[in-house]
C-alpha cells in the first residue's frame, strides 16, 4: 500500500510539473505575441487589434468597427452646455498636450500645434443644446436652431480607419442658424457624449467633405487643466 501511494503521488507531482510547464509556456507566447504587436505599430492598437472580430470601445474610438454596428442616436446625446477648446489651444492651456503627442508621435509639439490650430480654429466658442434647441454663442451673440434627425454618413479616412457623422437638419429656429449640423464623437450608437467636434453649414454634402477643420467641444463645466487631463487620457 504504501509503495501504491508513493507511486500515486509522484504521478501527481509529474504530472502538475506538467501542466505548469505548460502555462508558463502559454503566458511567456502570449507576453511574446503582445510585446510583438505593439512595438511592431508604435502604439497599443495595432492592425491586429484594430481588425480583430471583437471590436471593443477602443477600436471604435480609434475607428474600427463593423457597419452592423452602427446604431441611429438623437440629438439628446449631446445635450448640454460645451465650450470651445480653441481658446486654450491660443492661450497655451493645451500646451502639455502637445508635448504629450509629440512624445508619442511622430511630430514635434509645434507641428501638432499647428495642425489643431486648423482642426480647433472656430469662432462659436459656445453651444447649448436642449432638446431639439442649440443655440451657437458668437462674440457675444446668439443664433438659435431646432433641428430634427436626418440620419448619419460613414466615412472612411486615408488612414484606413472611418467615423460615423450623424446629421441633423433644422427645422426651425432663426434664420442665421445653420439648416445643417453634423456630430463626429468617436462613438457609433447611443451614449452621452463627453466631448464631439461639430460641422455645420447649409451644404449637407459639403460638410461630410470637410475633414481638416473640426470645432471641438468639451462640457463648460471642465476648467482648462481638465480639459487638458482629459485630452491626455486618450
Amino acid at each position: 500500500m504504501h509503495i501504491a501511494i508513493t507511486r500515486y503521488a509522484g504521478a501527481l507531482a509529474i504530472g502538475a510539473m506538467l501542466l505548469f510547464a505548460a502555462q508558463a509556456q502559454a503566458q511567456t507566447q502570449d507576453s511574446q505575441s503582445a510585446e510583438k504587436g505593439t512595438s511592431a505599430h508604435g502604439h497599443s492598437h495595432d492592425h491586429d487589434k484594430a481588425h480583430s472580430h471583437s471590436h471593443g470601445s477602443d477600436d471604435i474610438y480609434n475607428g474600427y468597427f463593423e457597419d452592423s454596428q452602427i446604431e441611429a442616436r438623437t440629438l439628446s446625446d449631446w445635450a448640454g452646455d460645451w465650450q470651445s477648446v480653441y481658446p486654450y489651444l491660443r492661450d497655451g492651456t493645451l500646451d502639455p498636450v502637445m508635448a504629450h503627442k509629440a512624445e508619442h508621435g511622430d511630430k514635434t509639439a509645434e507641428e501638432y500645434r499647428e495642425y489643431y490650430e486648423t482642426g480647433y480654429r472656430t469662432d462659436v466658442d459656445r453651444i447649448v443644446i436642449d432638446g431639439d434647441s442649440v443655440t451657437f454663442h458668437k462674440d457675444g451673440a446668439a443664433v438659435e436652431g431646432r433641428y430634427g434627425g436626418d440620419g448619419y454618413e460613414v466615412l472612411t479616412y486615408k488612414a484606413g480607419n472611418r467615423g460615423v457623422r450623424y446629421i441633423f437638419e433644422k427645422t426651425g429656429g432663426d434664420d442665421g442658424a445653420p439648416r445643417f449640423i453634423q456630430f463626429s464623437d468617436h462613438r457609433i450608437a447611443p451614449a452621452k457624449a463627453d466631448h464631439y467636434h461639430l460641422y455645420w453649414g447649409d451644404d449637407r454634402a459639403a460638410l461630410l467633405k470637410e475633414v481638416t477643420n473640426w470645432p471641438t467641444y468639451y462640457p463648460a463645466s471642465l476648467s482648462g487643466e481638465e480639459i487638458v487631463a482629459e485630452m491626455m487620457a486618450h
